[in-house]
């Protein structure tokens, strides 16, 4: 994925194909793509990307599509949004106060999300069973 510079606006754009025809969803397809190229190296720490509007228009999807994948890049720390300037691409580092609490391992450690089969007993009592 080459990234290519628009100087107009003085963001990088990476290389995205979304594939109609592959069994993910154009908003994974774009989070996928996106974070391969910043893990890659291709977009740098710091480097503006094109606003979510901007970016449905180029790859001609919904800009609910574009703002999904940006929120779950986000949620990653691949993304860092910037108020009045779009987004920039983040560091990778987990997100303010998550390190702090150690969320993460919490989260690992209830196996989240779980499998739970909820069901009552003939006595009306509720029962939860753990798939794993």
């Amino acid at each position: 994925m080459e990234p290519v510079m628009v100087r107009r606006s003085d963001f990088m754009v990476p290389q995205v194909r979304l594939d109609k025809g592959r069994g993910l969803p154009a908003r994974e397809q774009l989070r996928r793509q996106i974070a391969e190229a910043i893990r890659s190296g291709a977009l740098s720490p710091g480097a503006r990307i094109p606003s979510s509007r901007l970016m449905a228009r180029l790859l001609q999807v919904s800009r609910n599509t574009v703002l999904s994948a940006y929120d779950d890049l986000v949620a990653e720390a691949l993304l860092e949004p910037e108020r009045g300037a779009g987004m920039r691409v983040g560091c990778g580092a987990p997100g303010r106060g998550l390190s702090l609490f150690g969320l993460r391992s919490v989260i690992r450690a209830a196996h989240f999300p779980a499998r739970v089969l909820g069901f009552a007993d003939p006595d009306g009592n509720s029962l939860y069973l753990n798939m794993k």
